[in-house]
């Protein structure tokens, strides 16, 4: 006759699982809380989470609290589902079910659940993928259509400036149609290279160049005055498989951001550091943070940024982020956003060290 296994087999069973596991009582104790399930929902283990009431170790996830509170009293519980959990962003896939006794009574809850961050990542890169080429075709007619008129309207504009000196304020008006349509051809140029596919070419990068370069080049275009700057890279971290130009445009743009916000003022931080394996599955990789301490993103377009065409600025095309993105997204990377307003932005650039995964967007 087969040896009866003891419960210490189904502690290690769960423990072991790759899928994060929380099992409460009737009464709303803790039975069963794994390191999957500590991991992905942010919380830090600790002892007194065993009989610990569920609601007080989800505090910070009321989402959760509200699932377990209703599980008893719910017709039908949830499965296969998937929520996005605040304030991390990260989204799960979960399966609630009763646990019963073999008489069918219920005395508990449970929560099985798995990171689908990464895959919901990939799923968003394959939709924006769409959106580019929908976007492509109609950005080639734009340019056709537009870009000679701007450059006839500008040609034409300076010939008759040449032609009235003695005339200012007609003089000084013909500028601004020159400015004007110099600058319509810029968004033209610019909506055109976000939609071109994108093509890396992969060598060997050293971040700490890369973030030098895109210092000088964005001192170029804005005045940095009082702005402080404060790099900090270690000395050991390792160079990346990674096109140095376009990691160059998006440092670039994320400085440019961190200035205008600032506005002459206050500190822009920049940090790196190296992971083995991160907590969102990427494999030994660098994180490349840009931070500032000025006005922050409200709440309520934070997760637009990345949008193209989406802006808060009087002027400009909407596009820097959304450019950053597709480089990101090109090298196989992630890219996040932590902000409120009054305590500053912090934008966390991710990119393995490997090769990346894909040619581009």
């Amino acid at each position: 006759m087969a040896k009866p296994l003891d419960n210490r087999f189904f502690r290690d069973l769960v423990a072991s699982l790759r899928n994060g596991v929380m099992a409460i009582t009737r009464d709303g104790s803790a039975a069963v809380v794994n390191d999957e399930a500590y991991r992905i929902l942010g919380i830090a283990p600790s002892p007194d989470h065993a009989g610990g009431h569920f609601a007080e170790i989800l505090r910070d996830h009321p989402d959760l609290i509200r699932l377990f509170a209703g599980a008893f009293d719910a017709g039908h519980l949830p499965n296969r589902a998937e929520l996005r959990l605040e304030p991390s962003g990260r989204v799960i896939g979960y399966t609630l079910s009763l646990v019963r006794d073999d008489r069918g009574r219920v005395h508990g809850a449970a929560l099985i659940f798995a990171d689908l961050t990464l895959l919901e990542q990939a799923e968003e890169r394959d939709r924006l993928r769409d959106r580019l080429a929908a976007l492509g075709e109609m950005a080639a007619m734009i340019a056709h259509e537009v870009k000679n008129p701007l450059a006839g309207i500008e040609v034409m504009a300076g010939l008759l400036r040449r032609q009235i000196t003695d005339r200012p304020e007609a003089h000084a008006m013909l500028g601004d149609i020159i400015n004007e349509a110099k600058m319509a051809n810029a968004i033209v140029l610019e909506v055109l290279e976000f939609v071109r596919p994108l093509r890396l070419e992969v060598d060997r990068t050293s971040i700490a160049r890369v973030v030098d370069d895109a210092i000088l080049l964005a001192e170029r275009k804005v005045e940095r005055r009082a702005t402080a700057l404060d790099v900090t890279l270690p000395a050991d971290l390792p160079a990346i498989d990674g096109d140095r130009h376009q990691l160059v445009q998006v440092v670039t743009n994320l400085l440019l951001n961190a200035l205008e916000a600032l506005g002459d003022r206050g500190t822009i931080r920049v940090r790196a550091d190296v992971h083995d394996v991160d907590d969102g599955g990427l494999p030994r990789s660098v994180a490349l943070v840009v931070a500032d301490d000025g006005p922050g993103i409200p709440a309520e377009i934070r997760d637009r940024i990345f949008n193209p065409f989406f802006t808060t600025k009087p002027k400009g095309s909407g596009l820097g982020l959304a450019i950053v993105r597709k480089i990101v997204d090109a090298h196989a990377g992630r890219i996040e956003v932590a902000s409120a307003p009054g305590h500053g932005t912090t934008f966390t650039v991710t990119l393995p060290v490997g090769a990346p995964g894909h040619a581009g967007l």
